[in-house]
């Protein structure tokens, strides 16, 4: 692959950039769009409700594979031709989706749909690196974070807004004309590199059939281990055939002359300890985006739309953060910076620990600010501390690897969210009931009820509601330990290089 060691960045390349960030933000915003939208899309093809869930799990699975894959198809291709292959296949297969009549034309496109998305989210991080100088990464790197955090948290209102006002198959028809436009200018804008298409004669198809494997076999065991138990025979199953095969492919890629993944750069620390945090960031990130909405569906009876709508001050204050975190970050070491965030982190996720069964927009409001403000120094100074002291030629790979970790961090997250929901709301409910039963006034109080029933069955959705938000407030703050986890792990990330270059 030519490297790109520019000293000055054209027009051209910026616009070509910001293109490559707004492929970036629609690949993301795909997932939120539809999760909230699933029942509709359930009604219109009649799905069953055991299916219905495949159609994130497929674009999730394809997406998880795809973006460690990277780095090795920017070798091949270049960055300019990745892109545009990447988005045009989005783009085509979005139309598939929009137009599918059944539900395994769905899955099928959401596959190709998932696999051509997740090539770009690191291809723009790579971007970052390999198209701008240094003194210009502050400012491409806040553009590119911009796009990465702010797409899951206003997913659900523009989901639930195309829902709403027009029929399901919008929600991939948006993505078209975008597409359209990133795919026909971006060659024009970004630099020119030198394919290496003789490198796929020594394409390593095993490895890669063990890293899907791998990556598939988690991404199911995870998506299955709150309904069947983490133990059970087939998470089991799945798990252990997940660490089998990321053995093999390990191992068999670090022998390799050409890897498909280039594992060595983990031996670095800082870029070891920045993908960490980036699996802490994951958690902590996509976790709530999914937090949010089931607590406001079932506790707080909120639609789609409306829950958006409380979710867009998230959004906002990332907007406000964005430029901040950019000035700062060329300014300040990115491990103070780094501990800055995920300890503002940590605070806004624990905030939300503590709330009660009737909490809405006011009550929800602090929390996501800190939330929001802390996502874009969790974001761009570990990104900044894990690749800039790469050498150029392994940032592609570094890339894929370090977004495949917040990627998967965000589904290690939502299972053990649905494990905590699942698994202590029916102790909570017991609970409530034997204190109703005691006679407990102020239990009956706290869930909404003006005296103590004499029917447990009358109060059942009250006390149902109330066992929920228990079990929330601990998930919320199982996803605080976690961002104070990552907070822990930094000062592990200095090396003799970081600190003469901050010094």
């Amino acid at each position: 692959m030519t490297v790109w060691r520019t000293t000055k960045a054209r027009v051209a390349t910026w616009f070509g950039f910001s293109l490559m960030c707004f492929g970036m933000f629609m690949a993301i915003l795909d997932i939120q769009v539809v999760a909230t939208s699933l029942p509709t899309i359930q009604n219109a093809l009649k799905i069953s409700p055991d299916a219905m869930s495949w159609i994130q799990t497929a674009y999730l699975i394809a997406e998880i594979i795809a973006i460690p894959l990277t780095g090795w198809l920017t070798r091949v291709l270049t960055l300019r031709w990745l892109f545009v292959i990447a988005i045009s296949v989005f783009t085509v297969t979005s139309i598939g989706c929009a137009f599918s009549g059944n539900f395994a034309t769905l899955v099928v496109f959401r596959v190709f749909q998932g696999f051509a998305g997740g090539t770009l989210i690191p291809a723009v991080f790579s971007g970052i690196f390999l198209l701008f100088p240094a003194r210009a990464h502050p400012i491409a790197g806040t553009i590119a974070g911009i796009m990465a955090v702010l797409a899951p948290t206003v997913g659900p209102v523009v989901g639930g807004w195309i829902t709403y006002h027009y029929s399901w198959p919008w929600l991939f028809l948006v993505n078209v004309i975008p597409g359209v436009v990133a795919a026909i200018a971006t060659p024009f804008l970004l630099p020119r590199g030198r394919a290496r298409l003789n490198n796929l004669k020594n394409f390593d198809g095993v490895s890669l059939a063990l890293m899907a494997v791998a990556l598939a076999s988690l991404e199911i065991g995870l998506k299955q281990a709150p309904y069947s138990g983490w133990f059970s025979v087939i998470c089991f199953t799945l798990f252990a055939l997940c660490a089998m095969t990321a053995a093999l492919f390990a191992i068999r890629t670090l022998k390799a002359v050409q890897p498909v993944v280039e594992l060595s750069t983990l031996k670095v620390r800082p870029f070891s300890i920045g993908c960490v945090l980036s699996f802490c960031l994951g958690v902590g990130l996509f976790g709530a985006v999914y937090l949010m909405p089931v607590f406001l569906a079932y506790v707080r009876q909120h639609d789609a739309l409306e829950i958006g709508k409380i979710m867009l001050v998230t959004g906002a204050a990332q907007l406000v953060a964005a430029p901040i975190a950019g000035l700062l970050e060329s300014r300040i070491n990115p491990r103070w910076l780094s501990a800055f965030g995920f300890s503002l982190f940590a605070v806004g996720l624990g905030m939300s620990a503590f709330e009660s069964r009737t909490a809405d927009f006011d009550e929800m409001f602090w929390p996501q600010v800190l939330r929001g403000f802390a996502a874009m120094f969790c974001l761009l100074p570990p990104t900044r501390l894990a690749l800039e002291m790469l050498p150029h030629k392994q940032v592609p790979d570094a890339s894929g690897l370090f977004n495949m970790m917040r990627n998967l961090g965000g589904a290690v997250g939502i299972a053990l969210i649905d494990t905590i929901l699942y698994g202590r709301t029916s102790g909570h409910i017991e609970a409530i009931r034997q204190r109703l039963m005691a006679g407990d006034v102020a239990t009956a109080q706290a869930i909404g009820l003006d005296k103590l029933p004499q029917d447990m069955s009358a109060a059942g959705t009250a006390i149902e509601q109330a066992a929920f938000a228990a079990s929330t407030n601990e998930a919320w703050a199982m996803l605080a330990a976690i961002a104070v986890l990552g907070l822990l792990l930094i000062p592990l990330a200095r090396s003799q290089r970081t600190d003469a270059e901050s010094s």
